[in-house]
C-alpha cells in the first residue's frame, strides 16, 4: 500500500491563521530520522534550507496553499497504513488518528524543534492552518488521502503490460495517461546501517485504453455489480488509474453500462460492449488520443490503434 497523508491547507495571512496544534502524544524521537536528514541537507546545501524542500505547496487563492508530500521525509506516513485496507472500522479509526498525530507532530517539529535551522523554522512559522478551512474540525482536513486500498479481482485484472505495451483493448470505455505514480511503501534499515525508502515509482506512460472488463466482478461471484473506483488492477496499474479524471471517465461508463444491463436483463458481464463504446463516444468520451503531428510519441500510439477504434 502506497503511503497515505493529509493534504493540508495552510495560510500565510496572519489574519487567517490558526496555530499548528501540538499533538497529544508528541515525541521528538519520532522525528529523529528527519532531524538527521535536515542536518545532512544543511551541510550539503549552498543556500538556507527552504520549506519547499520538505513539502510540496500548490498556491490557491487568498494567500493559501495546498501542501502535499515532497521528498524523503514529509507528510506521507510511510508504512502507517498497511493494516487499513482489511481493517475493522475501529482499527481504521486508530490508523486515522495515528496519521493525525504523525502529521501534527511533523508540523510541530518543523515549527519548534531547535535542530531545525532558523531560516527554515521562520518560514514554516510564517504559515499556519487556514482558519477559514474546515472550521468544524479545528481547521484540519476532513479526509485522509487514501491513495490505494482494497481492490476487486474481477473478470480482467489490469497490470503493468496494459499501461506500457498492451495498450489497445477490444472493449474500451475511455483512456488514461497519468504517470505510473506510487508513493513510498515502506522504510527499511539496510545491512549497512542506512535507512532507505522503498516503493516510490514515477514512470511516464503513453495514453492507454481502459477496458470495461476491469470494472466487472467474476461471473461466479456477482452479476449485478460494477466497480468504478476499487476496480480490478494491480498495484502498478492502479498507480496511474487512481486519479480523479479516470474515476470520472470510468464512473460515466459504469452508469451507462448499468442502464444497459437493467434494460436488457443481462448480467453486467454480458452487455454489448461495442454498443457501450459507441454510446460513450457519442457523449464525447475519447477512445483514441489523436495528437498533433509534432508529437512523435503520441503519433506512434495513433498508428498502433486499429482504424475501427479511431475517433477524430
Amino acid at each position: 500500500m502506497q503511503a497515505y497523508n493529509f493534504r493540508l491547507v495552510l495560510s500565510d495571512d496572519p489574519a487567517n491563521q490558526a496555530p499548528y496544534p501540538k499533538p497529544k502524544h508528541y515525541d521528538p524521537k519520532r522525528y529523529e530520522l528527519l532531524a538527521r536528514l535536515v542536518e545532512a541537507y544543511r551541510k550539503k546545501a549552498d543556500h538556507p534550507l527552504r520549506m519547499n524542500e520538505f513539502f510540496l505547496p500548490a498556491n490557491i487563492p487568498n494567500h493559501k496553499a495546498d501542501f502535499n508530500n515532497y521528498g524523503a521525509f514529509s507528510t506521507d506516513y510511510i508504512g502507517g497504513n498497511w493494516d487499513y485496507p482489511n481493517a475493522s472500522y475501529a482499527r481504521r479509526a486508530e490508523i486515522w488518528e495515528d496519521h493525525v498525530e504523525y502529521t501534527k507532530g511533523l508540523l510541530w517539529f518543523f515549527a519548534h524543534d531547535p535542530r531545525v535551522p532558523k531560516p527554515l523554522q521562520d518560514e514554516v512559522n510564517r504559515w499556519g492552518l487556514a482558519k477559514d478551512e474546515f472550521p468544524d474540525t479545528d481547521h484540519w482536513p476532513h479526509q485522509l488521502y487514501i491513495r490505494e486500498a482494497r481492490r476487486m479481482i474481477g473478470e480482467y485484472v489490469m497490470t503493468q503490460k496494459d499501461i506500457q505495451t498492451d495498450r489497445v483493448k477490444p472493449d474500451p470505455i475511455g483512456m488514461g495517461s497519468y504517470n505510473s505514480d506510487s508513493h513510498n511503501i515502506q522504510r527499511v534499515l539496510t545491512s549497512g546501517g542506512f535507512v532507505m525508502n522503498e516503493g516510490d515509482m514515477e514512470v511516464p506512460v503513453q495514453p492507454y485504453q481502459i477496458p470495461y472488463r476491469m470494472i466487472t466482478p467474476r461471473r461466479a461471484e456477482a452479476t449485478n455489480l460494477l466497480v468504478p473506483v476499487c476496480f480490478s488492477a494491480s498495484h502498478v496499474a492502479y498507480s496511474t488509474l487512481r486519479m480523479e479524471p479516470q474515476y470520472m471517465i470510468i464512473g460515466q461508463a459504469a452508469g451507462i453500462a448499468a442502464k444497459m444491463a437493467i434494460e436488457s436483463g443481462r448480467p453486467v458481464q454480458e452487455i454489448d460492449t461495442a454498443a457501450l463504446t459507441r454510446t460513450l463516444r457519442s457523449e464525447g468520451a475519447i477512445m483514441e488520443y489523436v495528437p498533433s503531428s509534432q508529437n512523435p510519441v503520441l503519433s506512434g500510439f495513433r498508428r498502433i490503434l486499429p482504424s475501427r477504434a479511431r475517433v477524430q
